[in-house]
């Protein structure tokens, strides 16, 4: 089982590399976003997306509700643990 986290992606670093920074709960990672992008949704228009991060990898796109509604239950899992 994999397991991607939601973040949102705030800046493209590299277009030609395809890598970008994005804000996942607060943290700000570099990712590569090869696997969202196309000729129809290039990195530069990738700002502001909200995606799924698995090892550094952008997996796919997701939205700004389903991004919120996993993270709550993220959270939620980390109170039952702790």
């Amino acid at each position: 089982m994999c397991l991607g986290i939601p973040g949102q992606i705030i800046e493209i670093t590299n277009v030609n590399y395809k890598l970008a920074i994005v804000n996942i709960g607060g943290v700000k990672r570099q990712v590569n976003i090869a696997c969202i992008v196309d000729e129809q949704h290039p990195p530069e228009s990738c700002i502001g997306d909200w995606v799924l991060v698995h090892v550094g990898f952008a997996m796919n796109r997701i939205n700004e509700e389903e991004a919120a509604e996993t993270l709550q239950l993220l959270q939620e899992l980390v109170a039952i643990s702790n």
